[in-house]
């Protein structure tokens, strides 16, 4: 189920390019308007990038499981996970995240964070911030969404109007899909800081083959590192030295049993 899923997935990413980008490769996205026609730019805030193309990838996503007879549940809560549940004819459960980031450089982008490592991750019979409690799934799928940032000046103080649209600057552009299982783009350190979110790997060509730092050890290592792992104030809280903080720390931890 899991393969089947992700491989239909990535099939159907020209329905999601072409929801989002121009043919000239431009997000078709100016701004923001209101009732009197007058559009405000955005600005390269990812979040509010983030939720807008979340929003238009949706009705894709509706489709998709129409066409291939899935059912949809979509996240009551901004907070919670993931953001879309499929449901098999049989019954089976897909977990679908959307994440976006930009590009640093052509080889490079800024990094995912792929949901929390404590709370349902941890207590898998959860309902708490989860649509279904994690144990239920039967994959986890990532659909990334990689962007570049315009070069050109945006001047959030000016205002359009309609007809001034092709004077809008598109503040993101080439965007690019990438369909994974979460544990494939995972690496051993959480998203940033002391956050509690499982980080990605950056490099581009391996987020594209899911070459994540669990690659070579499998999914069951990804899940056994992340249950384990403490930040260094989860250590403080519980007056004990953190167990390890990287792969190499994990496998010698194993290796005088814990």
């Amino acid at each position: 189920m899991q393969t089947n899923f992700k491989t239909t997935l990535t099939k159907e990413i020209g329905d999601f390019y072409s929801a989002i980008a121009s043919d000239s490769g431009e997000w078709i996205v100016k701004g923001f308007i209101d009732i009197y026609k007058n559009i405000y730019t955005i600005s390269v805030d990812t979040k509010v990038i983030s939720k807008i193309i979340e929003l238009m990838l949706f009705p894709v996503l509706v489709r998709f499981a129409d066409k291939h007879s899935y059912k949809i549940v979509l996240s009551e809560h901004q907070n919670h996970y993931p953001d879309v549940s499929f449901i098999s004819k049989d019954g089976a459960r897909i977990a679908l995240d959307l994440k976006s980031t930009y590009r640093i450089n052509a080889n490079r982008i800024n990094g995912f964070t792929l949901g929390a490592f404590t709370g349902y991750f941890r207590d898998r019979k959860s309902s708490k911030n989860i649509t279904f409690p994690y144990c239920e799934y039967s994959s986890h799928i990532v659909l990334g969404i990689i962007y570049s940032r315009n070069e050109e000046s945006i001047d959030e103080r000016k205002t359009y109007k309609i007809n001034a649209l092709k004077d809008i600057v598109s503040v993101v552009r080439d965007f690019e899909f990438i369909v994974q299982e979460k544990w494939r783009l995972a690496t051993d350190r959480p998203g940033s800081g002391n956050t509690k979110n499982i980080g990605s790997i950056t490099n581009l060509s391996e987020l594209r083959e899911g070459k994540g730092s669990f690659f070579e050890h499998g999914e069951k290592v990804f899940d056994d590192y992340w249950t384990n792992y403490l930040t260094k104030d989860m250590a403080r809280a519980i007056d004990s030295p953190a167990p390890f903080k990287n792969l190499l720390d994990y496998f010698q931890w194993k290796k005088r049993g814990k």
